[in-house]
């Protein structure tokens, strides 16, 4: 499956107000999937030393589950393609690592 596949696939599960308009409620639920995935590893630190177990493993992939679907879909939102994304991203990081500037900040480097 490709990452076009999954965004066209995806969306015809998605049911929320102004689809097509409504780019904060595809970023709110990024955001609040993300926030998932983090409390998920911070209960993980505290409650189990940081070993994860199969279960814990299963648990954060459903939510990273929920990450890529709310990522889809405001991707959709802004008529993006995944697998554009993607690419532009991997290049991106590619050319960083050429040029030798992987560590530091700032988008444009």
């Amino acid at each position: 499956m490709t990452f076009d596949d999954y965004q066209k696939k995806s969306k015809t599960t998605a049911i929320y107000p102004n689809q097509g308009q409504n780019l904060v409620y595809t970023v709110l639920g990024l955001v609040g999937e993300s926030g998932e995935v983090a409390e998920k590893v911070k209960k993980i630190i505290r409650d189990s030393g940081g070993e994860i177990t199969d279960e814990k493993r299963e648990e954060i992939k459903k939510e990273l589950g929920d990450v890529l679907w709310y990522l889809a879909q405001t991707a959709t939102e802004l008529d993006l393609s995944l697998d554009d994304i993607a690419r532009t991203n991997i290049e991106k990081l590619l050319s960083r690592k050429e040029r030798g500037v992987l560590s530091g900040s700032g988008d444009n480097r």
